[in-house]
């Protein structure tokens, strides 16, 4: 029965979830394709049908009977049923690539990898040409090990060059008084309760870390405090961020200022013309300074976002080489964003969040990661840069279809 309904064309069939589910994924793909009317490729990857390699590292828990035996009898059987399908969806609207070294096997993980992903060796350090895309997680994975992990695979399949979280020490950042006093969240009583669930630990910054090598994507935090800064100092990072809301903090700003020497990210919500002066005058042994221009309000309203200041900060850069001109788009959507790499912004920052959730930071403005709205981001960007194009004025081989150059 199943495999009939896989490839029965029956109008108004009903569509049944298989026990075998990669079946009923297979009917979707076919469906898919007679209603776009072209082939569509699919390709099977983790397909090793192995009980006994155990578990992708990637899973922390599962709903499969705990004996071994067991899972084999269920698992083993599902080859016969893949490769009866390879044999009878062979002429079909979708063109079936197992990925793995069996006979049946269309790629190697390797193929796959080298096909879709060519620029993963170098995703951690993207070309200096490129604009960076940094995808702002704030504190929107909940202290959540796996909510986390579903946000940086999200970020880095939309493209994104960076992920970025937050550090703080509650203890010392926040005064004791505000740290006792009620605070009405899912995670305690308390306003201590409420942050120290946000903050990541020791362990899922390990994590954080190992993850991020894995995939090929950079990130970096948002350092608040002195001791942040300490902790942030063993993995060696190639940026920090210095967030608007610490821009009064001018004693540890300038500690930073003479003690990191790699690049720093500095958000300019909720400065003026005076911070300015006094950033220039302070960060002056870093290698890159991304100065961002930035707006405090979420969402910041259209006569606010001030890209114009990136301009400026272009123009900043002709004296002060490490200045990078930056934008941290609290705005809706990507159109000022756009126009700040028109202006000249060599690194954008997005909040993001995953799904609607009534503790989400910045939730008005935050792209869900569910849904296609950071990668809609991201391509805007990259539409942008191509928009933008060359400084230098030629003659392109688009204008030559009708009117010819005299030669000589």
């Amino acid at each position: 029965m199943m495999m009939g309904r896989l490839v029965t064309d029956t109008p108004g069939q009903d569509f049944v979830i298989e026990d075998v589910l990669f079946l009923s994924a297979l009917r979707l793909a076919r469906l898919i394709a007679q209603q776009r009317g072209r082939t569509q490729t699919v390709y099977m990857l983790g397909f090793d049908f192995a009980a006994d390699k155990g578990y992708a590292h990637a899973i922390d828990h599962d709903y499969a009977p705990a004996q071994t035996g067991e899972r084999r009898a269920r698992i083993s059987p599902q080859e016969y049923y893949f490769v009866n399908t390879l044999y009878m969806l062979r002429d079909s609207e979708i063109d079936i690539q197992h990925v793995g070294d069996r006979a049946f096997s269309a790629l190697t993980p390797e193929e796959v990898n080298s096909r879709f992903l060519p620029e993963l060796d170098n995703a951690a350090t993207p070309s200096p040409d490129r604009v960076l895309i940094t995808a702002e997680l704030t504190t929107n994975h909940f202290g959540d090990r796996h909510r986390l992990e579903r946000m940086v695979r999200a970020a880095r399949a939309a493209g994104a060059d960076f992920v970025k979280v937050q550090k703080r020490d509650i203890e010392t950042f926040y005064p004791q008084e505000q740290l006792e006093s009620k605070y009405v969240s899912p995670f305690g009583a308390t306003f201590r309760d409420y942050r120290q669930a946000l903050e990541l630990s020791q362990e899922d910054f390990d994590f954080l870390d190992r993850l991020c090598r894995d995939l090929g994507i950079g990130w970096f935090a948002s350092v608040l405090d002195e001791p942040s800064f300490r902790f942030m100092q063993q993995f060696k990072p190639d940026l920090i961020k210095l967030p608007s809301t610490i821009s009064e903090h001018s004693d540890y700003l300038a500690h930073v200022a003479e003690n990191y020497r790699g690049g720093i990210v500095l958000s300019t919500g909720m400065t003026d013309t005076a911070y300015e002066s006094w950033v220039l005058e302070t960060f002056t042994k870093c290698d890159r300074l991304y100065l961002m221009q930035c707006n405090s309000a979420y969402p910041t309203p259209a006569h606010d976002c001030h890209i114009g200041v990136i301009r400026h900060y272009r123009d900043l850069a002709q004296d002060h080489p490490h200045i990078v001109p930056a934008y941290s788009s609290h705005d809706f959507g990507e159109t000022a964003s756009m126009l700040a790499v028109a202006a000249g912004a060599r690194m954008v920052e997005k909040h993001v969040k995953l799904g609607n959730t009534e503790w989400a930071h910045f939730d008005a403005v935050a792209l869900d990661l569910t849904t296609s709205e950071f990668s809609d981001y991201v391509s805007a960007i990259r539409e942008a840069e191509v928009i933008i194009g060359s400084e230098e004025k030629k003659v392109n081989e688009s204008e030559h279809h009708k009117y010819f150059r005299k030669v000589g």
